[in-house]
């Protein structure tokens, strides 16, 4: 910390210079563009070695000097005579005579030379490359790094130091090296080289070494890399220079410093990309304006009294958060997440609601025939004392009724309508579109979300409520979805009892069972769900067919035991919904499809099986078709092999019923890539910063974003310099275009 005190005070005292001084101080005006040049720029860089970097993401020398290392190793120099056994150690030494011809030995090349200091000598061991003698001859400077063993001294790593080696004459043996282009920044001599050595991420074609001998001929260059961060921020915030962070990073002088040097890159980063997630959600609402839909009137609030139930206090925030959007002219981008069972089709329904009263249309899309039916089953019923018409809209809806919805959506006579993708195909139109509700969103194509979009009042764009079932970790909604604002559903409808969950192993399986039949016995039901079979829908459900047959002769004989899945037509799946809510069906065995939206209070227990397949969140969802009564129920997971990581996620199930804290659990476990799924392609893989470890780290960086806007009204002003082209360059020249979601 003493290394990061002594570059904010100096970085901070150069703002004391006198005018005097700052005139006659030498200016270096940065050149981003010199950060474009290819890698061949680098000395040892040909074609073939340019295009193994670029599939490693290494395409210009900037793109170099932002592959930080992920460690360092201390190459401090020792005498010879010091070795020790197995332990890894650096010598600089001197070839002692002409190395002789390799020689091989149980089908290794071995090449053996005498080196030495002023304190002894060693013979150095290579394998596998044979092509190093002719460079091996008396006199020529080495800087090895290896460990001493039986046979000498076993080379891991080695630099030639002082002048290039002496090549053998093609007389001798040999081929003379191709003739050394003259690199446009030499790398600082190795007599010079810091102790302290950068390890780079390396691929299976470039070694750490090749990286770092690259870096170290690029790094006389960083002076050109845009200083992003504002002067005030910088002196305010501690932080140093850019180009000062980047060079610790990779060659530092001092241990302690790489921290500081590495944390600043990292909220730069963070912030960089802040500013291009603010930036799009900045032109994506000034692009088109939206309905202004007003306060909510009397038909609004007739329905919130004819609920049966109390709106929880998050549900009530949620709709002012909603109102403030639909007045402002601006077209909503809002996601609503929230616990199982919080009551989000509620808030939906509200937004729609608001939308009809203000003679506007709204729209609720799905991504399955299941879903899209069991929402129109529940808004049905939530509807019930309004006698508020709306059709349900899927590929499955017959011909005639599908051209009676068509017409009455295109006239305006039908206000409110559920369905698939089907509502965007090219003949739906709508007379008077306001708002729309996206639900599962990430499981919609951009295009799609696009042409939904489009089907707006003309030269105005809808509001969209983008909803989901999963608690979003706050990293994430920092990140992948940070061009949205947020609402979150926490608290549950009172009466709710939480949902035990356990982990089964098979030995206990008879006595599982017992319990279940038990519950059926009291009046109860009960989901089975068969192992994720993620190669092909159609064997998962076939799977599921097998299953329900075994239990109906088995575990369950005597019992009503239905089945579902995704490969069965709509009717089949609405008829054994039917079965199942209204209870004829016992037991339902199922696939993912019942994952959200499915609601029957009567259910108890919820079997899982091969759980191990599954994600923590998805596991979450499923536990939540149960628990949505008064009665105490009971998930049970059963894994088929839950060794190591498997094992800590389901016990991380078991043990948490928080689903945001469960989703922070997820992302810790698994990482971010893995948890965003279809998501991820919209998160840069950031070069320095980790997440969610560095959470805090990220809300700052936004803190501060969210001030610059607010101070300046953009972000692209002449006082916040280079901010939006450093942005662009880091996170690519259209990131802050706008994207419907």
């Amino acid at each position: 910390m003493a290394a990061r005190r002594a570059v904010a005070r100096s970085f901070a005292g150069a703002t004391e210079l006198t005018g005097a001084q700052l005139l006659d101080a030498p200016v270096h005006w940065p050149r981003p563009s010199v950060l474009d040049i290819s890698l061949e720029a680098l000395e040892g860089v040909g074609p073939k070695l340019a295009d193994a970097a670029a599939e490693a993401g290494i395409g210009t020398v900037g793109d170099l000097l932002l592959r930080f290392p992920h460690s360092h190793r201390d190459r401090t120099v020792v005498p010879v005579v010091s070795l020790e056994p197995k332990v890894q150690a650096t010598i600089r030494v001197e070839v002692l005579a002409d190395a002789s011809r390799p020689f091989r030995k149980r089908g290794l090349s071995i090449l053996t030379v005498k080196v030495g200091d002023d304190s002894g000598s060693v013979r150095a061991t290579w394998f596998n490359q044979p092509w190093l003698a002719q460079k091996m001859l008396a006199g020529t400077g080495l800087l090895l790094t290896g460990s001493r063993d039986k046979r000498g001294f076993r080379v891991s790593e080695y630099e030639f130091v002082d002048s290039q080696p002496r090549v053998l004459a093609e007389g001798k043996g040999g081929l003379a090296d191709p003739p050394v282009r003259t690199p446009p920044s030499p790398p600082p001599p190795a007599e010079e080289a810091q102790k302290l050595v950068p390890v780079h991420p390396a691929t299976e074609q470039l070694k750490a070494q090749r990286i770092r001998q690259w870096v170290e001929q690029a790094i006389p260059w960083v002076g050109n890399v845009l200083e992003a961060l504002p002067a005030e921020m910088r002196v305010r915030r501690g932080l140093a220079g850019a180009a000062d962070a980047i060079k610790t990073v990779h060659f530092p002088e001092d241990p302690n410093d790489v921290e500081w040097a590495r944390e600043r890159l990292a909220f730069e980063e963070l912030f960089l990309y802040q500013a291009i997630l603010a930036t799009r959600k900045r032109s994506r609402r000034k692009s088109r304006p939206a309905p202004r839909l007003g306060k909510p009137g009397e038909a609004v609030g007739r329905w919130i009294e004819s609920l049966p139930f109390e709106p929880t206090r998050d549900q009530l925030k949620a709709f002012e958060e909603i109102d403030s959007d639909l007045d402002s002219g601006e077209p909503m981008q809002r996601l609503l997440m929230g616990e199982v069972g919080s009551g989000k089709t509620v808030v939906a329904l509200y937004s729609m609601l608001r939308a009809l009263e203000a003679g506007f249309q709204a729209v609720l899309m799905a991504p399955t025939e299941t879903l899209a039916e069991q929402h129109a089953v529940t808004l049905g019923k939530l509807l019930a004392e309004e006698a508020t018409p709306f059709a349900l809209l899927t590929g499955a809806t017959p011909a005639a009724r599908r051209k009676e919805a068509l017409d009455r959506l295109s006239t305006g006579e039908l206000g409110l309508v559920v369905g698939t993708h089907a509502l965007i195909e090219p003949d739906v139109e709508f007379a008077r579109l306001g708002l729309c509700v996206v639900d599962e969103q990430h499981r919609f194509g951009v295009e799609q979300r696009r042409a939904l979009d489009s089907k707006g009042v003309e030269g105005m764009a809808p509001h969209v409520l983008h909803m989901t079932a999963t608690p979003i970790p706050r990293t994430l909604s920092l990140t992948a979805y940070g061009d949205l604002d947020t609402t979150a559903l926490h608290q549950l409808p009172a009466g709710r009892l939480p949902v035990e969950t356990r982990v089964v192993d098979e030995d206990d399986r008879p006595a599982a069972y017992e319990f279940l039949r038990a519950e059926l016995r009291e009046g109860r039901q009960a989901f089975v769900v068969c192992p994720l079979v993620e190669e092909s829908e159609k064997m998962q459900g076939k799977a599921a067919e097998k299953e329900a047959a075994r239990l109906k002769v088995e575990e369950l004989a005597g019992f009503s035991v239905g089945v579902i899945h995704g490969q069965m037509p709509s009717a089949r799946k609405a008829a054994a919904m039917e079965a199942f809510a209204s209870g004829l069906t016992d037991v339902l065995v199922a696939t993912t499809v019942i994952e959200v939206g499915i609601d029957v209070p009567n259910a108890t227990v919820m079997v899982i099986e091969g759980a191990e397949r599954y994600g923590v969140s998805q596991l979450h969802q499923l536990r939540g078709r149960v628990g949505r009564s008064a009665h105490s129920s009971l998930c049970l997971l059963f894994p088929e092999d839950a060794g190591g990581m498997a094992r800590r996620r389901l016990k991380a199930v078991a043990r948490e019923r928080d689903g945001f804290k469960l989703a922070e659990v997820d992302l810790t476990l698994r990482g971010e890539g893995e948890v965003l799924g279809t998501r991820q392609s919209g998160l840069p893989r950031f070069a320095v910063a980790e997440l969610p470890e560095e959470t805090a780290l990220l809300a700052a960086a936004r803190d501060e974003v969210l001030t610059l806007l607010r101070d300046h009204g953009s972000l692209d002003v002449p006082e916040l310099g280079p901010l939006l082209d450093a942005a662009h360059r880091r996170f690519g020249a259209g990131a802050s275009d706008p994207i419907p979601l």
